[in-house]
């Protein structure tokens, strides 16, 4: 996560910052969504002069057959990685199994089915129609899932830790879901890295199940456990919840914040257990999306759940236009429950997380990144003559520095050398920065390289 807004396979994404705590993914998730509704407000004042409009949608899904994940990134032990993907694969089942009845809390709701399911008025999740398999390496067709690509973007394979790319998840807007969606993961992880893998909870068929809670908005329907039990989605992850309360409860567990989202989490299974939508709907998305459609649908009788003006809604939903967007318009209202204060989100705009690389890379480019020749999560490329204003091509000097630590370079480490240092050389030194070779097959790629931070130089919100 590096804090970023592009282009990518005609669908808008953003990445954000390096983040320790649900708390701060709350907080730089709603950031990068404001960023991006300026750059589509930017972008709609150069349209109108031709009669055109952009419409930016936070989803996975436009209703077309195309699907894209609302990615998250977990950094793990490698060990743990290992176990997950290589060598334990009741690891693997139990964290497909947590993922498959999480989407009662993580769905933002849909209408309709895609990718050849069968028909359903409305469902939990906009992603599960498209998850085919428990697990896999790709990411565009046949998705699974547990993603088990192994890029760890903190160093190489053999270093001690390993990123989980889970693409799984729907995108969503209400800060109790997206806290959730984030924070329970943390801990399942935790529970897996210390082996607490309770085989009960096990799914017979994660796939099955995923698809057939995802249908079911009564979350009345049982799937099968490897034991035999055959559990609601709510009562599978009340199960969840009990193992990780011990987790919790025996001191092993470093998730920040791990009570509150014990609380929370709770908190919103008890209230789906006993269906208080009212209570819900400002907490989780694919409830007020569906409390949104169900009362226009109670003010026009002739509306359905096959009517274009409802798919509409379901669109409209996740818009960014403040305008349009139906979910800002409950958050105006002050009808959905904050976690982060205002004042803070507007402030992480602008703003980098103090506590990991994500500091160091702001503040680099914010002060040189005229000199930047490359970037990736891990290293930052620069061209020293960039810095003194001269040089060409064959007398530059590149030098590369390593960030294979997210949680290095903080303010704390880095705050004294921005301030003492007066020059990138200075600055590069004071940070450890190795020095290219002359044939270095870095300097003879091409700019962006593959890979790449595509645009990360000109990241006009942390260069300011």
């Amino acid at each position: 996560m590096r804090g970023l807004l592009y282009i990518d396979l005609a669908h808008a994404e953003i990445c954000l910052p390096e983040i320790r705590s649900a708390y701060e993914f709350v907080k730089y998730y709603h950031a990068m969504l404001r960023i991006a509704a300026a750059a589509q407000g930017a972008a709609n004042e150069k349209l109108s002069r031709r009669g055109q409009r952009l419409q930016v949608l936070v989803n996975n899904s436009d209703g077309q057959g195309n699907s894209w994940g609302a990615h998250t990134n977990f950094m793990v032990r490698r060990a743990t990685f290992d176990d997950i993907a290589f060598r334990k694969i009741h690891y693997l089942l139990f964290l497909a199994s947590y993922q498959a009845s999480s989407i009662v809390f993580s769905g933002q709701g849909k209408v309709g089915s895609e990718d050849g399911q069968p028909p359903v008025a409305y469902q939990l999740t906009q992603r599960g129609d498209f998850t085919s398999c428990v697990c896999g390496w790709q990411t565009t067709t046949n998705r699974p899932i547990v993603n088990l690509r192994d890029e760890p973007l903190c160093g190489g394979r053999d270093g001690p830790w390993a990123r989980l790319h889970v693409i799984f998840y729907d995108a969503s807007l209400c800060h109790v879901a997206t806290y959730l969606k984030f924070g329970v993961m943390q801990i399942v992880l935790g529970m897996i890295a210390s082996g607490r893998v309770n085989l009960k909870l096990i799914l017979d068929d994660p796939v099955r199940a995923l698809h057939g809670w995802g249908h079911d908005i009564t979350l009345t329907r049982r799937c099968k456990t490897i034991m035999g039990q055959k559990l609601t989605a709510v009562e599978l992850q009340l199960r969840f919840l009990e193992e990780a309360r011990r987790f919790v409860a025996s001191g092993r567990c470093d998730v920040p914040e791990a009570p509150r989202i014990m609380t929370l989490w709770e908190e919103v299974l008890l209230k789906l257990r006993a269906g208080d939508w009212n209570s819900l709907a400002p907490q989780l998305d694919w409830v007020l999306k569906f409390s949104v459609i169900r009362r226009a649908m109670q003010r026009n009788g002739q509306l359905s759940w096959n009517s274009p003006q409802v798919k509409c809604l379901d669109l409209l939903y996740g818009s960014l236009d403040a305008g349009e967007g139906l979910y800002w318009a409950f958050e105006r209202a002050g009808d959905t429950q904050q976690i982060v204060p205002e004042p803070e989100i507007e402030q992480a705009t602008t703003e980098p997380p103090s506590d990991s690389r994500a500091f160091a890379r702001a503040m680099l480019l914010r002060r040189f990144g005229r000199c930047v020749e490359s970037m990736d999560w891990d290293r930052m490329r620069f061209k020293l003559d960039g810095d003194a204003g001269g040089g060409g091509f064959f007398n530059s000097t590149y030098r590369t520095l390593e960030m294979s630590d997210p949680l290095g370079m903080t303010r704390q480490q880095v705050q004294r050398h921005l301030s003492e240092c007066k020059s990138l050389a200075e600055m590069l030194d004071a940070l450890g920065a190795a020095s290219d070779a002359a044939d270095s097959p870095a300097i003879k790629s091409t700019y962006p390289v593959p890979g790449g931070f595509y645009g990360s130089a000109t990241d006009s919100r942390y260069r300011a």
